[in-house]
């Protein structure tokens, strides 16, 4: 019986200022090596905006001061549907299926992994994970991002900020707010946490460079991360 795991890949990570090609690589290496071991094993992952987001926001913006979020978000859609396509591209014959646009209905999976990119205006990828592990009938995201760790607070801000092994649903909304902005920097998008609580699902935040630890993860050792689930 095949059993898939859905990581949202943060845009961060792999496009940090330009593609990181290096780490694209290691992470398919990594991959690539999990899957010839575990031949039920299936692969869904959702890629970020990153940098091609940011930048191309950032024009929208400079052109227009008054850019609606409903086109910033659009911006950012195309840009994680780029960068999706550069990973699938990484990831060879082990995905043949196209970039999956809309999670709700991913149509006929024939390969090992699965690549989706953003889907409509109002969320994140962390959304769109969350709803493709709905379809998947997966019930753990492992969200991957430039971050270790949640925090009590933002420690770039506040000093007193304290990372945490494991919080609820309802008390990471307290932390992160109710609001989705584009762009908005937050460990996991309000609307997919919202999904997530009442889905009963589990997020695992973590670093998505250290490849060791998200080794643990997969194989249910211990990690440095923070688990988001039901109280």
């Amino acid at each position: 019986m095949s059993h898939t795991t859905v990581i949202s890949l943060g845009g961060s990570i792999v496009v940090p200022d330009h593609v990181d090609i290096e780490f694209v690589n290691s992470f398919v290496h990594r991959m690539r090596d999990r899957l010839s071991c575990d031949t039920a094993w299936r692969l869904a992952l959702v890629i970020g905006g990153g940098a091609t987001a940011r930048v191309y926001q950032q024009a929208a913006r400079n052109m227009d001061p008054d850019c609606p979020p409903v086109t910033q978000d659009r911006i950012g859609i195309a840009a994680t549907r780029v960068n999706a396509e550069v990973v699938r591209a990484a990831f060879g014959n082990l995905c043949p299926d196209p970039v999956v646009i809309d999670p709700t209905a991913p149509g006929p999976i024939t390969g090992r992994v699965v690549i989706a990119g953003g889907w409509k205006p109002g969320f994140s990828t962390d959304n769109v994970a969350v709803r493709l592990a709905e379809s998947l009938g997966a019930t753990t995201v492992i969200n991957l991002s430039n971050i270790k760790q949640i925090y009590t607070a933002d420690p770039k801000t506040n000093t007193d900020a304290e990372p945490l092994i494991a919080i609820t649903w309802s008390e990471f909304l307290e932390i992160a707010g109710e609001e989705w902005i584009p762009g908005k920097n937050t460990p996991f998008d309000p609307v997919a946490s919202r999904r997530s609580a009442k889905l009963g699902m589990k997020v695992i935040a973590a670093d998505g460079r250290d490849l060791d630890n998200l080794e643990a993860i997969l194989e249910d050792r211990d990690f440095l991360g923070t688990t988001i689930g039901p109280g």
